[in-house]
């Protein structure tokens, strides 16, 4: 399939918002101050789908309302991207109700990460195009130490041009929604690099558990000349993170995926260096594969953005370790 490249961001567009998975309703007013203020800096115009508000007892909105919004924003002339307003558990409920013909016929922007990672791969198995793993819109609620996130936020949907990742110089793991101001920041020691190696391939992933769940279905991307970004929550264990990864392993095709990139982990994980690097070297199908880990997306803050069906290059060595996304 064709792949879709849609149109950059530019100062005076309109972004929609919606609620595919947990509902706006639980987005704190000033979470929502400083997101509204933050685009306005960008001159970004923002719009919210009809039924955000909506909230049942999972937290979500119908499948019915969630469609509706979905395929209104891409439908819509006016709108130049799509943002998710947070992530969740149910985002796959609506797979089986999208109308692909609207989202091929109408390419823009679609962003978030978490649960998002369900749509994100599946939009572009079953259309062609790039969608990105990147901030919600409650994400841009933080009113301190936003600058990273903000800056590969610009460079990957706002310019062309090929951007290699640095790593950030601290992160943070705290509930910054709850208290804006009683921040904790701590150093980053960069990198992981658990295998050597060098690769050029498609970036399909995103969240490890949300996307383990495409497995065995019609919407999980072809492996074919792949790099897997992977990444997940406080509630993923060593022991779960493992036997996740050994599920992709089983799956047809995992052995033309040619890299592995891995994001921070939260501190409840539990996992250390160590036992990431005793996952991925006990694995023989990973022992080909360039991996690094600790690398700024996911859970934790800040995160990079970065394109689901767009082509990145790792070089991993003891001299230079580079991680650049060519083609976005």
């Amino acid at each position: 399939m064709k792949t879709i490249f849609p149109k950059k961001l530019h100062s005076g567009d309109t972004i929609c918002v919606i609620a595919p998975s947990y509902s706006m309703a639980m987005i704190s007013e000033d979470v929502r101050t400083i997101a509204k203020e933050r685009f306005q800096e960008l001159g970004l115009h923002v719009i919210f789908g009809t039924h955000v508000e909506e909230t049942d007892v999972l937290r979500s909105s119908s499948i019915t309302s969630r469609i509706n919004d979905l395929h209104n924003a891409f439908n819509d002339k006016n709108v130049q991207a799509i943002l998710t307003i947070i992530g969740g558990f149910n985002s796959n409920q609506l797979l089986e109700y999208i109308d692909w013909d609207t989202i091929k016929r109408n390419p823009k922007i679609f962003c978030g990460y978490s649960d998002i990672t369900i749509l994100a791969n599946a939009i572009f198995k079953k259309t062609g195009l790039i969608t990105y793993s990147g901030p919600h819109y409650s994400t841009f609620g933080q009113k301190k130490y936003f600058e990273y996130t903000l800056e590969y936020f610009k460079r990957c949907l706002m310019d062309n041009s090929p951007y290699t990742i640095a790593p950030s110089k601290t992160w943070s793991d705290d509930a910054w929604y709850i208290d804006q101001n009683k921040r904790t920041l701590e150093n980053n020691e960069g990198y992981w690099l658990i295998q050597t190696g060098k690769a050029e391939g498609t970036i399909i992933g995103g969240n490890l558990g949300t996307f383990s769940l495409l497995q065995g279905t019609q919407y999980i991307p072809n492996f074919h000349d792949t790099i897997l970004f992977i990444e997940d929550d406080f509630e993923s264990t060593p022991q779960q993170f493992d036997r996740y990864i050994q599920s992709l392993i089983l799956q047809p095709g995992f052995s033309f995926i040619k890299a592995l990139v891995i994001g921070k982990f939260q501190k409840a994980s539990k996992m250390e260096r160590a036992l990431l690097e005793q996952i991925i070297l006990s694995k023989k199908e990973l022992a080909r594969l360039p991996v690094i880990g600790n690398v700024n997306f996911g859970h934790t803050d800040p995160k990079i953005t970065f394109p689901i069906g767009g082509i990145a290059e790792i070089i991993v060595n003891t001299t230079h370790t580079s991680l650049t996304i060519k083609n976005h």
